[in-house]
């Protein structure tokens, strides 16, 4: 599976002002976020799940090759089975879940699994979230910006509450693409910002540099 924008973004955004020193990737893919914040903080202890096979094999031998493997490991499971079995709580979850919700699928059970809203419903990823995250730790999500309203309403449900919020918008131009959501356990105002990725074509903003250029080999 390809790399996107959406994974560097949360990996390069989600907090660990709070020196977190468990963490939790859910759904990891390749394991782009779980190693962008090996490489960010001093977390002895970086979990992450994957339900696909090929996916999960990918992530390991990522997770094998890099500076950070004494710290980073990977569990070929369900979110479901994860909680019923895992004991660990964590200072900092992520999860950058399947989005489409629409009633279209590919030929590709793998792309399916991974893009697909079906695959890992946001009222059951939140529930999980509640039960594995430390009563002051932090939960950073990357949706889709039409599903933020309900989000953050089913959030409620389970005591979760945003802290920040952060509006990604593709040029200046363009509609609100995605959001960044940060939770806790906290009631407060959430602090809003938004970023703009590009100018124009192929040029990026100097925020979306100052963000991500720890983790371009070119920027």
């Amino acid at each position: 599976m390809k790399i996107g924008t959406d994974g560097v973004l949360l990996g390069a955004w989600a907090s660990i002002d709070h020196n977190p020193a468990s963490i939790l990737d859910i759904g990891t893919g390749t394991g782009i976020i779980s190693l962008m914040l090996a490489q960010r903080s001093s977390a002895k202890l970086i979990d992450a799940i994957e339900i696909d096979g090929d996916a999960y094999e990918q992530c390991v031998d990522n997770f094998e090759h890099s500076p950070w493997s004494d710290r980073l490991f990977c569990y070929h499971t369900s979110l479901n089975k994860f909680v019923d079995e895992i004991e660990v709580k964590y200072d900092l979850i992520v999860c950058n879940p399947p989005f489409y919700s629409e009633d279209y699928r590919t030929k590709n059970n793998p792309r399916n699994l991974a893009r697909f809203q079906d695959a890992l419903p946001f009222d059951h990823l939140i529930a999980c979230v509640s039960k594995l995250l430390l009563d002051n730790g932090n939960f950073s999500v990357i949706i889709p910006f039409k599903e933020e309203d309900q989000f953050i309403a089913t959030a409620f449900k389970y005591g979760l509450y945003p802290i920040t919020i952060m509006h990604v918008k593709g040029t200046p131009s363009s509609q609100i693409k995605r959001s960044l959501l940060r939770f806790s356990f906290r009631k407060g105002n959430a602090r809003r910002t938004q970023l703009i990725i590009e100018a124009k074509r192929h040029q990026y903003t100097q925020k979306y540099k100052d963000l991500t250029q720890d983790f371009y080999l070119n920027m």
